[in-house]
């Protein structure tokens, strides 16, 4: 077993989280783990990206070459879009429709959705409606985490048991809402790859 996934998006999305809920459910279904992140200007809107490694044995690199990513998770699509020289032929883009509008010369919204929709493989979602829908926009990340579930080779009671051990200390409620959203596009992945 083996899962090289680049963790995308801008700062203040929660793509950290992301990354810590996949990272305690492998550690807890005993597979190795490396991690490595940039996120020195998340606070100020700036793009945010982690590699995750996922394996069944010993790993020796924290880094993902260009081209052997099993994955791409994004919460913002022109990130998506910023780490497609990491995808693998054969991988898979998971991405938020919505964009994070926050530089001047952002590119038209439709242009950057069929640049990702020309991928053979990929799930594009609305996730700020879908968590809005649930009470809170801040689930988006966890929309997107259920979006790209069924492609991540951990058992889903695994990520489940990761948002209770996470989240469990702010509250049950928290708790609640982040395993819906986490449902929420779960179902929505598996839907649309019927």
């Amino acid at each position: 077993m083996k899962n090289d996934i680049i963790l995308a998006g801008v700062g203040g999305q929660g793509i950290l989280s992301i990354a810590a809920i996949i990272g305690y459910a492998a550690v807890q279904s005993n597979l190795y783990l490396k991690q490595a992140e940039v996120h020195g200007m998340s606070q100020r809107g700036g793009d945010v990206q982690s590699h995750l490694r996922l394996s069944s044995a010993e790993i020796a690199s924290d880094l993902i070459p260009h081209g052997k990513a099993d994955m791409i998770i994004s919460v913002e699509p022109m990130e998506a879009l910023r780490y497609l020289p990491y995808l693998s032929p054969e991988g898979w883009l998971i991405s938020n429709s919505e964009p994070f509008d926050n530089i001047s010369n952002y590119p038209p919204k439709d242009k950057v959705l069929k640049e990702i929709e020309k991928l053979p493989r990929h799930v594009l979602l609305n996730a700020d409606q879908m968590a809005d829908e649930l009470g809170t926009k801040k689930a988006a990340n966890m929309v997107i985490l259920g979006a790209a579930s069924p492609f991540i080779d951990i058992p889903f009671s695994k990520l489940e048991d990761a948002i209770r051990f996470l989240f469990g200390k702010k509250g049950e409620d928290l708790v609640n809402i982040n395993l819906e959203a986490i449902r929420a596009g779960r179902s929505f992945a598996q839907k649309s790859m019927e």
